[in-house]
C-alpha cells in the first residue's frame, strides 16, 4: 500500500498509541479484514433497506385505507424530495466539521421515532410532514456515511468500497419492495413500517462501537487558506459551507462530474416515471411488462456492480460516458417497441439499461470520493445531492409535459438518444472534462496557486 492510503483513518481516542490495528487493516488485500468498513457498511446496508422496504407499504397505506386523492399520492415523492433541495449542502457542510458517526447515529434514532410517527399517522396531512422529515434524516445520514468511507477505506480499496455500496443500493431497490409485497400479502403495511424501524435500530447498533473513534485531519495544499482560518477560530459553519462551494468551483474534475450527471440524469427521470404509461399505449393488457423491465433493470445493475467489484478501478469516461451511453441505448430502444414485440426483448433492453445505470453509480461515487479532498467529501456528496433534489422534481414534470404533446414512443426516443448522445460525448471529451493525466494533488496544488493570484 502507498504511504497516501494512510490519511484521514481513525484511532481509538482511549489508545492513542496504538497504531497495530490500523496497519494490520492497511497491510491486509481483502476489504472486509477492514473492521470498521464492516460496521459501517453492514449499518448502510441495514439503513437502505429500511429505507426502500416501506415504500409499497406508504403507498398502500395511502391510496387503499385512507382512499386519499391522486395529487395527495402525487405529493409523496415531492415532499419526500424538498429536504435535498433545502439542507443537501448544509448537511454536507455538517459532516465535515462535526463527528460523522455521531450525526449517524443522530439520525437513525430520529428516522425510527418518526418511522413510529408515520405508523400512528392519522391522515396524509400528518403523513406528508412525517414523511419530509424522515426523508430530512436521509439527507444528512448520506454525506456522513460517504465522508466516513473516504476516510477509512485505503486509496487502493476504494473502488471496491465504492461498488460494494452501489451494490447494496441497487439490491435494496429491487428485494426491499419486492419483500415488502411479500410482508404486505400476509400482514399490514403497519408491519413493513415497524420493520423499517427495527432495521434502523440495527443501523444504529452497528455504528456504536465506531463512538469513541476520534478524526485524524490531515491538510491537502488545497486547503491551506482554509485551514489557516479555522486555526485562528474563524471558520463559522457559513464559512465552512462557503467553502465547500469554493472548492467545487476550482476543482474541475468533481465539478464537472456533478455536471455531467445532472445533465444525464435529467434525461433519464423525465421518463423514469412513464414506463406504465408507456406500456398502457402498446400493450395495454399486459401488465407483468412493467414487472419484466424493472426486474432485469435491476438485474443487469447487480450485474455490472458484482463485475466492478473485482476490478481495482475504471476509466472516468468510460464509466460515466459509457453508462450513459448504455441508459439511452436502452431508453431509446423502449420507444421502438410495438404491440408485437415479445418480453424476451424488453428483458434485454431492461439488461442494457441496468447495465448503464450500476456502471455510472459506481464511477461517480468512486470519482466524488477520491478526487475530493478528505475533509471536503461530506460537503461536496451534500452539495451532488441538493443539484440533484432539484432535477427530481423539475425532470418528471417536463417529462410528463414532453410526452402529452409528442407522445409517449416519440419522447422516449427522443430522450434516449440525448442520453446516448450524452454519454458519447463524456467518451470522446474524457480528458477534457476530467483530464485523468494529473493527480488529485497536483490539480488542487493549481487550484490554491490560481486562487492567490
Amino acid at each position: 500500500m502507498t504511504g497516501n492510503s494512510s490519511r484521514n483513518d481513525f484511532s481509538d481516542s482511549s489508545k492513542p498509541g496504538d497504531s497495530s490495528g490500523e496497519a494490520a487493516v492497511k497491510a491486509s488485500k481483502s476489504l472486509w479484514t477492514n473492521l470498521r468498513f464492516v460496521r459501517l457498511f453492514m449499518a448502510y446496508a441495514l439503513a437502505t433497506f429500511g429505507d426502500w422496504f416501506d415504500t409499497l407499504a406508504v403507498q398502500v397505506m395511502v391510496a387503499y385505507r385512507w382512499g386519499a386523492d391522486p395529487l395527495i399520492i402525487a405529493l409523496i415523492p415531492v415532499f419526500m424530495a424538498v429536504p435535498g433541495i433545502l439542507l443537501g449542502s448544509v448537511a454536507g457542510a455538517l459532516a465535515d466539521r462535526l463527528h460523522k458517526v455521531k450525526i449517524m447515529l443522530i439520525c437513525d434514532g430520529i428516522t425510527v421515532a418518526l418511522t413510529v410517527g408515520i405508523l400512528l399517522a392519522p391522515s396524509p396531512a400528518w403523513l406528508l410532514p412525517l414523511l419530509a422529515l424522515r426523508a430530512m434524516m436521509s439527507v444528512f445520514h448520506v454525506p456522513a456515511q460517504q465522508a466516513l468511507t473516504r476516510q477509512i477505506v485505503t486509496e487502493e480499496q476504494l473502488f471496491q468500497a465504492s461498488s460494494l455500496n452501489g451494490f447494496v443500493n441497487q439490491c435494496a431497490k429491487i428485494a426491499g419492495p419486492l419483500l415488502g409485497a411479500v410482508v404486505l400479502a400476509f400482514f399490514s403495511p403497519q408491519i413493513c413500517i415497524l420493520i423499517n424501524a427495527f432495521a434502523r435500530l440495527l443501523s444504529g447498533a452497528f455504528l456504536w462501537p465506531l463512538r469513541r473513534f476520534s478524526e485524524k485531519k490531515e491538510v491537502g495544499v488545497a486547503d491551506e487558506q482554509d485551514d489557516e482560518q479555522n486555526q485562528k477560530g474563524t471558520a463559522t459553519f457559513f464559512t465552512q459551507w462557503q467553502q465547500g462551494w469554493k472548492y467545487l468551483r476550482r476543482n474541475r474534475t468533481v465539478r464537472n462530474t456533478i455536471v455531467f450527471g445532472c445533465l444525464g440524469l435529467m434525461s433519464i427521470l423525465m421518463i423514469e416515471y412513464q414506463f406504465a404509461t408507456l406500456f398502457r399505449e402498446i400493450k395495454p393488457g399486459n401488465e407483468s411488462m412493467l414487472g419484466w423491465l424493472g426486474s432485469s433493470v435491476g438485474a443487469g445493475a447487480v450485474l455490472i456492480i458484482l463485475l466492478l467489484n473485482r476490478l481495482p478501478r475504471i476509466g472516468y469516461g468510460w464509466g460515466l460516458g459509457g453508462g450513459y451511453f448504455l441508459i439511452g441505448a436502452g431508453i431509446a430502444s423502449l420507444g421502438l417497441i410495438g404491440p408485437d414485440t415479445s418480453t424476451a426483448w424488453v428483458i434485454v433492453v431492461g439488461l442494457c439499461t441496468g447495465l448503464g445505470n450500476g456502471l455510472f453509480m459506481v464511477t461517480m461515487n468512486y470519482l466524488l470520493q477520491k478526487e475530493t479532498s478528505p475533509d471536503y467529501v461530506g460537503r461536496v456528496f451534500g452539495i451532488q445531492n441538493s443539484l440533484f433534489s432539484v432535477v427530481l422534481v423539475a425532470a418528471p414534470l417536463t417529462g410528463g409535459a414532453i410526452i402529452r404533446f409528442a407522445g409517449p414512443s416519440s419522447t422516449f426516443q427522443m430522450i434516449g438518444l440525448a442520453t446516448l448522445a450524452i454519454g458519447l460525448g463524456g467518451m470522446m471529451l474524457q480528458r477534457m472534462l476530467w483530464n485523468v493525466g494529473r493527480s488529485t494533488a497536483s490539480t488542487d496544488k493549481a487550484s490554491a496557486v490560481s486562487q492567490r493570484m
